[in-house]
């Protein structure tokens, strides 16, 4: 495994590797410098693929076409790339992985490690419920789950307008502690708050990370929302036996 990444800091079993990848130690050449992971993104696909490989991982990675859909699958699978947003297993050595650059990574195992589960949540699929659909599908009581929340853009400037606010707010009156106003009809959201208070009440308790801005901390993470074209960080979790 690469030891260019951030290792998730919870309290899972010794034998479950999880943690989010950091945009140095790869070969893409700028905006895409230097550790991208998608191919999607206009940077060179054997660049990218050299960096792949730099991973090291204990099995090959089956990545997702992400569609901020609320769709999680089961790994391994038999679509070479599921359009998914969400993926999980109970294998060992079977990494599950989304990718993001503002997003938010949402890591799950539980407290023997039986199962993990990685999550793109963007803001739609966080409205829509692809947290709570990907814990409906872990055969694991949620009380039970520890979930670690990947480095995403941060409250202090994560700007976002009215339709963003009234999807999550116009059912969810809670909902309206994510966010603070600033000017007209514009507000700061707190995706990490947002996404701790659904996690609560699926009766996960055991919540960490959140502590991380992809904006401004320009020199570990790529952000879309800052330099539009750029590449992407991979959020990974597996069990190792």
């Amino acid at each position: 495994m690469t030891t260019n990444w951030l290792k998730a800091d919870w309290p899972a079993p010794d034998f479950i590797n999880a943690g989010t990848t950091l945009r140095q130690g790869g070969v893409s050449q700028p905006p895409y410098d230097s550790f991208n992971l998608a191919t999607h993104v206009g940077d060179a696909v054997e660049v990218v693929e050299e960096n792949r490989k730099l991973l090291n991982l204990p099995s090959a990675l089956q990545w997702l076409e992400q569609i901020h859909s609320t769709t999680a699958v089961l790994l391994p699978c038999d679509d070479v790339i599921p359009k998914a947003d969400a993926s999980y297993t109970c294998k060992n050595n079977i990494v599950c992985a989304v990718m993001t650059a503002d997003c938010l990574p949402v890591l799950i195992t539980d407290k023997e490690g039986s199962c993990v589960a990685a999550i793109h949540a963007g803001w739609r699929g966080l409205c829509h419920g692809i947290i709570e659909e990907t814990i409906k599908k872990l055969p694991t009581a949620a009380e039970d789950l520890l979930v670690w929340l990947g480095p995403a853009i941060g409250p202090d400037v994560y700007e976002i307008g009215e339709e963003v606010y009234d999807a999550f707010t116009r059912n969810d009156n809670e909902a309206k502690q994510a966010f603070t106003p600033t000017v007209d009809q514009h507000w700061l959201f707190d995706i990490y708050r947002l996404a701790k208070l659904r996690l609560n009440r699926l009766g996960v308790g055991h919540i960490y990370g959140g502590n991380h801005c992809t904006l401004t901390e320009k020199d570990d993470f790529f952000s879309y929302r800052r330099d539009g074209a750029t590449g992407r960080m991979a959020s990974m979790i597996w069990i190792e036996k």
